[in-house]
């Protein structure tokens, strides 16, 4: 049967990037871009993105329809969130204290630094915020999607938050911006990352391929 995934189209994320690095990862398989919950349902893996403030983005899902079809999905088949859908997945969110799917029990902090005090604003020892740029993320748990991927290894970041779930082992990867901070989590059929696959060379469309061929 054909592989097809899902990318869910809210009017929130970079969906068009993603599928583009979803088909060069994955040539065989059929990568469709969905706005309507029976597409998704229909779909055998789902890819959930997410970018901009979480407030919009839970709004913005809430008016689309989806946001059943997405907790359908991820209660019945293999999801992948990437960054704010990463963030999404959990109970709440510094950001505008906005409730969020609940999917995990956690919330979602910001770094440390002066709050909305301009889009790079240095806060104690010169960290600014957003983080944007190539971080290395440690592996601290072992999965299917780590296959073929070094520890260590750098992937993009552009966010000025991120996940601290309640279960620490929910934790599959870490990385460092003036704190130690959790960039990778997995449960069962779910996967989600702070990082950006998309713009993150090589190792990224690896990650994309091993989700694509993945038997949770």
């Amino acid at each position: 049967m054909k592989n097809t995934i899902a990318i869910v189209d809210y009017g929130m994320g970079n969906f068009h990037s993603v599928a583009r690095a979803l088909r060069a990862a994955a040539p065989d398989a059929d990568i469709r871009v969905c706005n309507t919950a029976p597409d998704i349902l229909n779909a055998s893996r789902v890819v959930f993105p997410g970018q901009g403030a979480m407030p919009d983005c839970m709004r913005t899902l809430e008016a689309s329809g989806l946001r059943d079809a997405v907790l359908k999905a991820a209660a019945t088949r293999p999801l992948l969130g990437i960054c704010v859908g990463e963030q999404m997945l959990f109970t709440r969110s510094e950001e505008g204290d906005t409730p969020a799917l609940g999917i995990f029990a956690g919330t979602v902090r910001r770094f440390a630094g002066p709050q909305y005090a301009g889009p790079h604003a240095a806060g104690p020892g010169g960290l600014k915020v957003p983080h944007v740029g190539w971080n290395a993320v440690i592996q601290v748990r072992q999965h299917a999607l780590w296959a073929g991927i070094p520890d260590r290894t750098h992937f993009y970041f552009v966010h000025s938050y991120f996940v601290v779930p309640d279960d620490s082992s929910l934790t599959v990867g870490v990385s460092q911006y003036g704190q130690r901070f959790t960039c990778a989590i997995a449960a069962d059929n779910i996967f989600a990352v702070q990082f950006h696959p998309e713009k993150s060379a090589a190792h990224g469309l690896r990650l994309y391929r091993n989700f694509t061929e993945w038997q949770p």
